[in-house]
């Protein structure tokens, strides 16, 4: 290994110890590490920005749309809860979680997979009062043990089953390495059920609201004949909600306060919540619950509605929201309200404002500059958040969804003409609108994955690659058949977790090749091993894209993804090493 090399593994470890230490966002540090191997000569202009024009950026910020989709539509929590409303208890809850994204990722694309289910897991969490972060990695970490159950399974596969045609040899069948990847998925995921509790912090839980947040008052209603009636406040999740509290329930013209968890819900119950802005905002969405404006919220015009936060200013001072014809004046429907140092009485409509008052509203998006200079308000502030008129086609968007999958599985399309057009097709039947769609794009999510091709490529052209795999190789030829393929397939994870998939795929193609010629046996063990060593990447979130989704949402530390890891890898070296001389004979 030359200067360029050694320079490249310098740059790297700070890289490593940069992101450990979480010196600064993921994105921004290898982007920066990239840029550093381009100026001392390590990679050209084309390789340093290559991941800008390759199709995998392009893909996950297509894919994050049509998850935005899913989530605004709510194609997802009807289907999560039925499948795990009564689920008992976080490991239970884990495992019905993990176990059918594991075999799904044998079909589907893992990165659509787990785009799909980040927001629906989170409000699930946040609903029952669990923390996203211990499910978001093992989520991506089922997808990714499911991926290598089938060769349709990643496209790191398809990768090597090309490699293998260019070669001369056959192909692999779709079913090819399922005797080998199916076991370790599965032990995978139980190894994800039973340790993430253990292992893995909770890193939300520590978190508490600012002394000074506002609560604000909002009254909501129980659907008649909807999914809540007959069932618990625990059950349903309305004792854990974060952020949100649930204060009373009127029923009869009777107030039952404090609320039990054991309360049964009757049709037409009038709950009392009182939160943060914008967990009140994201209740109106829930299923079952109907907002107590519904009426002047219907009589709103049009469906391309936003939140506003309001600040009353003294000329309605002591006139009620109804006294004032508030929506037929403003066009507007006030959904919650706050007051400095108390609880709001009552129903919002007929509690006397005072100057101060602060009104959730939910209005067009020129609202704010009708009346920003009208001196009705001190300040008109627009809020994020899913308008509850916004039209919900989770028919038309679950249609669009099982279309690519169908047209991606048997490639009628490739992932990236079949990314692209269900963006477009999200746009055209309205599933969401074009501010939605540029708002779901996490830049930093693209910006990092893009990043790490220009990382791939250095690490590739400087000989770090090739020397990293001579190092282990020469440790274990000397042991044996099995030593080599221990060598080959510890190689490959080693490089995964620095380069991309696919690109360490092809940088250990043909050591794995070279290794069977050497020791005169069938190359396709080490094939496998080399198929199997590219995906398997548990330890940091530089391994597998879908980490790297993860990485930020979930508010993980570096380190999180070994400790979590380190039991995968090892469970997957183990069963790998048992399994492949089983089925593909040396």
């Amino acid at each position: 290994m030359g200067f360029e090399g050694w320079l490249t593994l310098l740059i790297v470890i700070a890289l490593v110890v940069a992101l450990a230490r979480e010196m600064a966002p993921p994105a921004f540090m290898i982007l920066v590490a990239t840029i550093l191997l381009l100026l001392v000569g390590v990679i050209d202009a084309d390789e340093a920005f290559a991941g800008f024009s390759n199709e995998a950026p392009i893909v996950v910020a297509a894919l994050l749309i049509f998850a935005r989709a899913a989530d605004i539509s709510g194609l997802l929590p009807p289907l999560l809860d039925r499948f795990l409303g009564r689920v008992p208890g976080e490991r239970g809850l884990l495992a019905r979680i993990t176990y059918p994204i594991t075999l799904a990722s044998g079909f589907l694309n893992n990165t659509t997979l787990v785009a799909m289910a980040i927001p629906a897991t989170i409000d699930l969490c946040n609903r029952r009062g669990l923390s996203p972060s211990r499910f978001l990695m093992p989520i991506s970490y089922a997808a990714v043990l499911g991926g290598v159950t089938t060769t349709i399974g990643t496209s790191t596969n398809l990768t090597v089953s090309g490699l293998l045609r260019e070669q001369g040899l056959p192909p692999f069948g779709l079913f090819e390495i399922t005797p080998v990847g199916l076991p370790i998925a599965l032990v995978g995921t139980t190894v994800l059920v039973l340790l993430t509790n253990r292992l893995l912090p909770d890193r939300s839980s520590g978190e508490q609201a600012p002394a000074n947040e506002r609560d604000f008052t909002v009254s909501m209603l129980v659907q008649r004949d909807g999914p809540l009636v007959g069932r618990t406040v625990e059950s349903v999740g309305l004792r854990q909600l974060e952020g949100v509290y649930l204060v009373a329930i009127e029923r009869d013209g009777e107030r039952i306060a404090p609320v039990s968890p054991a309360t049964e819900l009757h049709s037409r119950d009038l709950l009392m919540f009182v939160g943060r802005v914008d967990q009140i905002v994201d209740l109106q969405r829930m299923r079952g619950l109907l907002s107590t404006q519904r009426r002047q919220i219907k009589q709103l015009e049009g469906d391309r509605h936003t939140f506003h936060e309001v600040v009353v200013g003294d000329g309605f001072n002591g006139q009620t929201l109804r006294d004032l014809g508030f929506r037929a004046r403003y066009g507007a429907a006030v959904l919650a309200m706050h007051r400095a140092g108390h609880r709001i009485p009552g129903k919002l409509g007929e509690v006397p404002l005072r100057m101060g008052d602060t009104l959730l509203v939910l209005a067009d998006e020129g609202f704010r500059e009708r009346y920003r200079n009208s001196g009705d308000f001190l300040v008109i502030a627009p809020l994020r958040g899913i308008s509850p008129t916004q039209p919900r086609k989770a028919k038309r968007v679950g249609l669009i969804g099982l279309g690519f999958v169908v047209a991606t599985g048997f490639g009628i399309v490739s992932i990236l003409q079949g990314a692209l057009l269900v963006a477009l097709l999200l746009l055209a039947v309205r599933g969401l609108t074009l501010r939605q769609a540029r708002d779901a794009i996490d830049l930093n999510i693209v910006v990092l994955i893009a990043a790490a091709f220009g990382l791939g490529a250095a690490v590739d052209n400087s000989g770090l690659g090739r020397a990293v795999a001579d190092i282990l190789l020469g440790v274990f030829l000397p042991l044996g058949l099995v030593g080599a393929l221990a060598g080959v397939l510890l190689a490959t994870m080693a490089i995964t977790e620095l380069i991309s998939n696919n690109a360490a795929a092809v940088l250990l193609f043909p050591v794995a090749t070279a290794t069977a010629a050497a020791t005169g046996t069938d190359p396709r063990p080490f094939i496998v091993a080399v198929t199997l060593g590219a995906s398997l990447s548990f330890l940091t979130p530089l391994g597998y894209q879908t980490n790297l989704m993860v990485y930020g949402i979930g508010q993980y530390r570096f380190s999180d993804f070994a400790r979590l890891g380190i039991p995968l890898n090892l469970v997957s070296v183990a069963l790998s090493l048992a399994l492949i001389p089983i089925f593909f004979p040396f």
